[in-house]
């Protein structure tokens, strides 16, 4: 009896003992699944970019097992908006159901705009999207934007540099290769891998509404030392980067935004001036090229095909003859000049996208009807008349893009990683230092500058109630914007004067109350000893200005803001600055101006570069990268040292104040 009891007993520990253990290897079972999935969550790591073994053969053999319908949608990206969605809500429903029924391979990370006013958002929403998109995505996305001041293009609390040309009359590669390099740094660390610049044009053509300061000036050869600089900066950081917009948009006077603009000149010209930024974007190593929607008739004499429908221009100059082997995407084919050449098809959008992928292009961005382009495609590749394997050469470059930046290795971005990269104090600090390097004074009747510097104490605050004739304000500013409730420029500029001028009367005006404010301003210039008038004037996407009947873009001053600022310099021109918040070619209409400094760029950092500039707090040694008609031939600029200011004070470039001895 005791016998059977011990192996009753052992029988039961033996039993006891196989049930811990598979316990112990179910456990084990969840904690590797676990794992697992956390493995597939770990986060981007950021530069450099390179393509290694390891990521080819992840890219073909993806390619290897993708069904049709998931090629066409790897060639097709749309936005998406940096805010927060619930996501349950519509709007987050229809981005995730279009992401799934279309196989999108890519995103345009963007924000809301009001008209034409961004309404920028935070660098946690633009992180959770991409994370969240990325999630919901059965391959890597591609996330693209268009950083070209840096991420403030579009979002706060980041690093902000100025606009191309500011780089153009600062003239330092190893400037605009830190602009890559900070750019590349903090996009990546909201989970964008692709930034739609450089800008390659060459804006030789002072009446461009749509390029301007974008570019980094009208000199072939600067323009693409720059470029170049610029994509070495950005893949250190492991930021993909595209040279726009090919074959060159510098030479119109039309936004394509709006309708077909034409690029002039004969082959010799767009050989000469044109096209040598490209091709040094591509020794570069550029990863991508953005086509044009403008019709060159030097290449394609065909006038229903602009550059991006133009098989001569994509493939055979682009490819063949200046050897690019990069993606080669679309601008965006909901531009008003592209979408009119298709606007009596059946499927707008499906024509639009299939006439680009038979031209060459790679990828097709922000299709106006997204199931339209993907069904347009569809169909085309099905009836033959886009080959299979020309669909899979793309996607295989697609995919070897994404490799190249570790997408196949990871997706996600670290968001708690967000606050100890994004606007570190140094990059913060390099940023400023590039504005204040490109401030150009273009003309000077030395009687103006450096305006004296007046301290809250020995001032006082003026008086708001006292009328205009009372307070004899030593000041006056009058800043020139589009829409004074809108937009949001000029602000800083506003703080940083009256932190040196608290008694500065400061006027906002735009084209409704420029005449409706006139004899008020007017008033106060008179009684004025210096009058500043910072002009808001900046390329700006789809801006429709009626001229003659005709809606144009434009980035002259409308004309109430010109006749206010004619009475200006006809009552005040020796007393007076202008100050080029944007558009450079603004004294060409102003012939008249004594004083004339250039910052090329609304950002906050050339906002403060300006203002330190009329106080002499910092060294003015910018050079124009543009030629003024009749003011000014490019590479001129007049020198001026850092000046001591009033009270003893010196403001050094660094932002501290020491005491003279």
């Amino acid at each position: 009896m005791a016998g059977a009891e011990l192996n009753s007993a052992a029988t039961l520990l033996t039993f006891c003992y196989a049930l811990a253990m598979l316990k112990k290897l179910a456990l084990l079972a969840v904690l590797a699944v676990s794992l697992s999935a956390a493995a597939r969550e770990k986060y981007q790591s950021g530069g450099p970019v390179r393509l290694d073994h390891d990521g080819d053969k992840w890219a073909q053999k993806t390619l290897k097992k993708m069904p049709l319908e998931q090629k066409i949608g790897q060639m097709l990206m749309i936005w998406a908006r940096a805010e927060f969605l619930n996501l349950e809500s519509p709007e987050y429903l229809r981005l995730r159901d279009t992401m799934g029924r279309d196989h999108i391979g890519g995103f345009g990370l963007t924000v809301r705009t009001d008209k034409q006013f961004v309404l920028r958002n935070e660098p946690y929403e633009a992180a959770m999207v991409t994370n969240q998109l990325q999630r919901e995505s059965e391959l890597p996305l591609f996330v693209a934007a268009d950083f070209e001041r840096g991420l403030a293009m579009r979002l706060h609390g980041v690093t902000a540099f100025p606009a191309a040309m500011a780089f153009g009359a600062n003239g330092s590669l190893a400037d605009a290769e830190s602009f890559g390099r900070i750019t590349g740094r903090e996009a990546r660390a909201i989970g964008v891998q692709w930034n739609f610049f450089p800008v390659a044009d060459v804006n030789s053509n002072p009446a461009n509404p749509i390029i301007n300061t974008r570019s980094f000036g009208e000199d072939p050869q600067q323009v693409g030392e720059l470029a170049a600089a610029y994509i070495r900066g950005a893949h250190e950081a492991g930021l993909l980067a595209t040279a726009k917009h090919f074959p060159g948009h510098g030479d119109t006077a039309t936004d394509s935004h709006l309708g077909l603009a034409r690029v002039e000149g004969d082959l010799a010209r767009l050989q000469a001036v044109e096209l040598p930024p490209f091709q040094k974007a591509i020794e570069a190593g550029v990863d991508a090229v953005m086509m044009a929607h403008v019709t060159v008739p030097a290449l394609e004499p065909d006038p229903k095909k602009v550059a991006s429908t133009s098989p001569a221009i994509v493939t055979g100059l682009l490819k063949r003859q200046m050897g690019f082997q990069g993606l080669v995407v679309t601008d965006a084919l909901d531009m008003g000049g592209l979408m009119r050449l298709y606007a009596g098809a059946p499927n707008p959008s499906g024509a639009a996208a299939v006439a680009a992928v038979k031209a060459g292009n790679d990828v097709v961005l922000i299709p106006a009807d997204v199931d339209g382009a993907f069904n347009g495609l569809l169909n085309a590749v099905r009836s033959g008349e886009i080959p299979e394997a020309q669909i899979d050469a793309s996607v295989l470059k697609i995919l070897r893009a994404k490799a190249s930046v570790g997408l196949h290795k990871a997706r996600l971005v670290d968001i708690e990683a967000l606050n100890r990269i994004v606007a570190q104090p140094g990059n913060v600090a390099a940023g400023q230092r590039m504005a204040d390097a490109a401030v150009t004074l273009v003309r000077d009747n030395g009687q103006v500058l450096p305006i004296k510097r007046r301290n809250q104490e020995t001032s006082g605050p003026r008086n708001p109630y006292l009328r205009v004739q009372e307070a004899r304000t030593r000041v006056v500013a009058v800043i020139f914007e589009d829409d004074v409730v809108r937009a949001d420029t000029g602000r800083v500029f506003e703080q940083e004067l009256r932190a040196r001028a608290p008694d500065a009367t400061v006027f906002f005006v735009d084209p409704r109350s420029a005449a409706v404010m006139a004899e008020p301003i007017v008033a106060a210039v008179d009684q004025a000893q210096v009058v500043i008038a910072p002009v808001y004037e900046v390329p700006t996407a789809g801006k429709a200005v009626r001229q003659n009947g005709e809606l144009k873009n434009t980035v002259a001053l409308a004309e109430p803001s010109a006749e206010l600022m004619r009475r200006i310099l006809q009552r005040a021109a020796a007393r007076t600055v202008v100050v080029a918040m944007g558009n450079p070619y603004l004294a060409a209409d102003f012939p008249e101006v004594q004083v004339y400094l250039c910052a090329f760029s609304s950002e906050t950092v050339s906002e403060l570069s300006a203002v330190k500039a009329l106080f002499g707090e910092i060294a003015i040694r910018g050079r124009l990268p543009v030629t003024i008609p009749s003011i000014a031939q490019r590479g001129a600029g007049i020198e001026r040292p850092q000046q001591v200011v009033e009270g003893g004070l010196k403001r050094h470039a660094n932002s501290k104040t020491t005491t003279v001895p």
